[in-house]
């Protein structure tokens, strides 16, 4: 599905059902070097029980044009004027690392038009090291495979993520390279780190937040581990933490987990 935002082409990924106004929407963002792929186990689940599904890839990422977003605020701007477009009064916001950092602030400064709240792999601060960023943007495919080290705890998924013998680190590695390749005007690797790492706000805007938040954490991540989220949590209204066997790629090392975890919150929100 491809929504105008800012006079720009936004691809979303619905999961293969129509639009329907009638249900609920359950809006997918997400993290740097990523695209809507990511969510493809949740997403079409979600799609195929009673959901309008909107796995969105960011501007300036694979087939959504325009900028990327150099900020969360500017970025939670964009969620903003999607969700306008898509005539969504109101839905859910599940997003991962920098996706999460972008659905907390669109949930503070638009609190009326998120339901629910789900920040997977999230942290605050969202610090990057200076070496990966510099990496990032003068040696970009060698921070890809710093990514993806830092990101994994095993290599090979579970049969219900990509399949049985299916390479975790060199699937994301690929598509970490296709993602980059997608813009050769700007560099979104670099812009997304740099976003993470200068955001300041996050505690402050957690305090703004009006609805439930769930807080999906990998018990082995190293990208965030699940104490950088710790005051995150304490700082909201109505938290709940559930943590994973699984590394930062949480949706592909534990997709059942996530699957679960979001579907018994969404629920009973």
């Amino acid at each position: 599905m491809n929504l105008t935002v800012n006079s720009h082409t936004t691809y979303c990924y619905t999961g293969g059902k129509d639009f329907n106004a009638a249900q609920p929407t359950v809006v997918f963002i997400h993290g740097v070097l990523n695209d809507h792929s990511v969510w493809i186990l949740q997403s079409r689940w979600f799609a195929h029980h009673g959901w309008n599904v909107l796995a969105l890839d960011l501007p300036g990422h694979c087939r959504s044009s325009g900028a990327p977003p150099r900020s969360v605020e500017e970025a939670a701007r964009f969620v903003i004027a999607l969700l306008d477009a898509a005539g969504v009064r109101r839905a859910a916001l599940v997003g991962h690392s920098f996706g999460s950092l972008i659905a907390l602030e669109v949930a503070a400064t638009a609190p009326d038009r998120v339901s629910q709240l789900v920040l997977v792999g999230t942290a605050f601060p969202m610090k990057v090291s200076p070496a990966l960023l510099d990496a990032s943007l003068n040696q970009p495919q060698q921070a890809i495979d710093m990514v993806n080290q830092f990101s994994h705890s095993t290599l090979a998924p579970p049969p219900s993520s990509l399949g049985p013998g299916t390479w975790l680190y060199g699937g994301s590695r690929a598509l970490m390279r296709r993602v980059l390749a997608s813009n050769r005007q700007h560099n979104v690797f670099h812009t997304g780190f740099k976003a993470c790492d200068d955001y300041k706000t996050g505690e402050v805007q957690m305090q703004s937040v009006q609805c439930a938040t769930l807080f999906i954490v990998g018990r082995y991540d190293q990208m965030t581990p699940p104490k950088a989220a710790v005051a995150l949590a304490a700082k909201a209204r109505d938290a709940k933490v559930v943590t994973l066997a699984a590394g930062h790629a949480l949706m592909t090392e534990a997709p059942d987990g996530v699957l679960f975890a979001l579907r018994d919150f969404l629920r009973a929100a």
